[in-house]
């Protein structure tokens, strides 16, 4: 006899054992990305020899600068970005991805100066307009009421001292 499970059972196997094992995908994660980094500049070492190192603090220096400009700029996104009406989550992701970019700039590495590069070149989201705010168009709604001369003369006015 064949048993048959929904596609419901399988997740819920496969997240029991994500849950179950979660430490050791996380070692394997921790202690995997580093190798990966090592064999990776090896093998760009022996395509271009020492002009790795020339790269590696290169990438270490814009990371740096990355970092410090980022560090100064980001309250005046959120300031632009409030006074504009957009969510100020879209200056802090932006300042935040680019602040990432800049501390995997500044790790040795060639893998993580490419996924650097990719969270540089993701478009950002400050730049969008908010689509529910009103713009301003210079007209300014209210009530009007007409008074006409005489209801002016009639009324007393300050008293003069």
């Amino acid at each position: 006899m064949k048993w048959i499970l929904p596609e419901t059972c399988y997740l819920l196997i496969y997240k029991d054992f994500v849950v179950r094992n979660f430490g050791i995908i996380f070692l394997l994660v921790i202690l995997g990305f580093p190798a990966l980094e090592i064999y990776t500049m090896i093998q760009v070492a022996a395509v271009i020899g020492w002009w790795l190192l020339a790269w590696l603090v290169f990438s270490a220096l814009i990371g740096w600068i990355l970092i410090k400009e980022e560090s100064m700029a980001v309250f005046g996104r959120l300031a632009v970005t409030v006074q504009n009406g957009q969510s100020p989550y879209s200056a802090i992701w932006d300042s935040g991805r680019t602040l990432l970019a800049g501390f995997l700039l500044i790790l040795p590495g060639v893998l993580s100066d490419v996924i650097a590069v990719i969270l540089l070149l993701l478009p950002n989201k400050s730049g969008r307009i908010n689509p529910h705010r009103q713009h301003d168009d210079g007209i300014i709604e209210g009530e009007v009421r007409i008074v006409e001369a005489e209801q002016l003369e009639s009324k007393p006015g300050p008293r003069e001292e």
